[in-house]
């Protein structure tokens, strides 16, 4: 393996009712804090109303954010960022999923950057700070919950692209599974995709001698596929829910990628579908993640055939390396498909009219992938073979 330095900073309160220690987190942060969230789903399964009272309790002056969009725009970082600088705001709390966690971020950090935050987003400068932030989960998808890393799109552009930093950890997040089980089955599924999707991007390296990280990744890769079918028949069961958004944080929190360095390049790659088309990131990664399996197995076959072996249970005798491989990325196919993941572009009215748009896009700085690295041409074939 490579060497490494491990930094998690993020406080993580995991459980059933433990929205009760908001109220101490605030005390910490400062009196006067931003509240994003979404659409307001918060408002109607209660949620909402518990972190208010957390607040009160706190003595804590709110200004709220509401219409965070799932691919969270730089427009709304912009407006959020005003916000705290005009009203003197001392620290920012997400109440959602990912994407107003995403967007969190970001403002966090905008509000201290002097100078047009898109420049960070698009790497052309670092963030030197950020006001502190807090989480309140409320979907199991995609771990920015525990980690640093963000994802802003811009509208006006139609580029979808990640960036990160250590100043934009949240200061302590807020886990209780009670509070994903009103996520309609779409959203559920397509979290289950995301967190699976993460774990695989880490998996596929070349790094040598990686037999804990591996066994970290195929371990919840595996709990995964035992409880999402349960989970889809049964949403409101808290405790496959909170089986579900352990994985999710593990997944991401930086664990499973101590000492390797993964592909990817499908994030990549659905990235730039979601910036053109705006769909459901896990919809766009079900779909595109089987075909990149079909094309890195014939070049690199190896840790298909482990993945197959030790994850979905391939029987290996008398097959080659190659031909377990395949079998595996079968497998997952087959179970994506079960859950009610979509499995074609078209399913979204995708057509080919955009797809070397697309693939310019999802290379914008250049080759992408790691454990295979794809070039314009190819990411253009794979998004052809997923029409």
């Amino acid at each position: 393996m490579k060497p490494f330095v491990f930094e998690n900073p993020t406080k993580l309160i995991f459980g059933r009712d433990q929205i009760k220690q908001l109220t101490n987190e605030a005390k910490k942060l400062g009196d006067r804090v931003l509240m994003l969230y979404g659409g307001g789903s918060i408002k109607r399964n209660g949620v909402y109303e518990d972190v208010m009272k957390a607040l009160r309790d706190a003595g804590t002056e709110v200004i709220e954010l509401s219409g965070v969009d799932p691919n969270p725009r730089i427009s709304t970082v912009r407006k959020g960022a005003q916000l705290c600088r005009d009203n003197n705001l001392q620290w920012v709390l997400a109440v959602g999923g990912g994407s107003v966690i995403d967007c969190a971020k970001a403002i966090a950090a905008a509000a201290v950057f002097d100078g047009d935050f898109w420049d960070v987003v698009s790497h052309k400068r670092s963030p030197q700070g950020a006001l502190p932030l807090g989480t309140v989960l409320t979907l199991a998808a995609t771990g920015s919950e525990m980690n640093g890393g963000s994802v802003i799109t811009n509208e006006e552009t139609q580029e979808k692209l990640g960036w990160g930093s250590i100043h934009t950890y949240p200061r302590f997040s807020i886990l209780d599974p009670a509070y994903t089980a009103s996520v309609p089955k779409d959203q559920t599924v397509y979290g289950i995709v995301d967190m699976m999707s993460h774990v695989f991007e880490q998996y596929f390296h070349h790094d040598a001698m990686t037999p804990v990280q591996d066994g970290f990744c195929e371990s919840v890769l595996r709990a995964i596929i035992r409880t999402a079918p349960e989970l889809v028949q049964d949403l409101e069961n808290v405790e496959l829910r909170e089986t579900i958004l352990y994985c999710g944080t593990m997944a991401l929190n930086g664990v499973l990628s101590m000492g390797v360095t993964g592909d990817w390049a499908n994030h990549d790659m659905e990235h730039a579908v979601s910036a053109v088309y705006d769909i459901p990131h896990g919809g766009g990664l079900a779909i595109l993640f089987p075909h990149w399996m079909d094309l890195a197995v014939e070049r690199h076959p190896e840790r298909f055939a482990q993945m197959a072996v030790n994850v979905f249970g391939v029987e290996p005798d008398g097959k080659s390396t190659l031909e377990v491989g395949r079998e595996g990325i079968e497998e997952l196919r087959e179970f994506w498909r079960s859950i009610g993941a979509p499995t074609r572009l078209g399913d979204y009215g995708i057509d080919d009219s955009k797809l070397v748009t697309m693939a310019g896009k999802a290379t914008i700085f250049g080759t992408i992938g790691r454990y295979v690295q794809l070039t314009l041409e190819d990411i253009a074939g794979i998004y052809r073979k997923a029409l």
